[in-house]
């Protein structure tokens, strides 16, 4: 009924916006196989229903000869920090067999909304989507399926608390979810608009990874530091 609307000042759809708008896309490491890249907070890995700007578009645009898939693992729109693109057909098999195996050491940094008492700590709560309200994640120890963290307290201050996320699965808001779940840590990351408070970002940042190159088998490690 796009009519009955004509001549109305309309605000713009927020789902047609781009996020990512005036965003770029850091390059921590590159050679034939691979890439190591520092994406920022609310740019899509992939592209989304409405919206085409992501970190496949992008690379795709950049290095248009690659012959991999280029998308290893996703980070959640709202979180920033580093992932790994495949260039060649070769090295996604690789990485993608190390993150089944849970041999890729993944560590993230996060600025919760409260004081934590205990110093560290695991966290075991099976996780599902919520059919009736996607895409927030239901703790479910029916249908759930396992997700595992482990946590370490950095810093207390001024009611926050930073903390280390090692996650040992890869379930989609696991981090948000385990925080924020009165079973979990019951202290939501700061920004957190399905579980907790918005602000002016989510305080979730994907710090450092370690893994084994795809072809050479070397052990490589980085580490990009939060901006919070």
């Amino acid at each position: 009924l796009e009519h009955m609307l004509e001549g109305v000042a309309m605000d713009t759809n927020p789902l047609l916006s781009t996020p990512a708008a005036g965003k770029s896309i850091e390059i921590i490491y590159q050679d034939a196989a691979m890439l190591v890249i520092s994406n920022p907070a609310e740019f899509l890995s992939v592209p989304g229903k409405r919206i085409q700007d992501s970190v496949y578009l992008r690379i795709k645009q950049s290095y248009p000869r690659a012959t991999g898939p280029l998308i290893v693992h996703r980070l959640d729109k709202s979180t920033s920090g580093l992932m790994l693109i495949a260039l060649c057909k070769e090295a996604p098999k690789n990485l993608q067999r190390q993150f089944i195996k849970r041999t890729v050491k993944k560590r993230y940094v996060a600025l919760l909304d409260g004081l934590l008492t205990a110093d560290k700590g695991n966290i075991d709560l099976p996780l599902r989507v919520d059919l009736d309200d996607r895409p927030r994640q239901l703790v479910c120890y029916q249908h759930g399926r396992p997700a595992q963290t482990q946590w370490q307290v950095i810093e207390r201050k001024n009611n926050q608390t930073r903390v280390y996320f090692y996650p040992l699965s890869g379930r989609t808001h696991q981090l948000r979810v385990h925080a924020a779940h009165v079973k979990g840590l019951n202290t939501p990351i700061i920004g957190d608009d399905l579980s907790g408070n918005k602000a002016t970002r989510l305080y979730l940042h994907a710090e450092s990874l370690e893994f084994n190159h795809p072809i050479s088998r070397e052990l490589m490690s980085f580490q990009v530091e939060a901006e919070f």
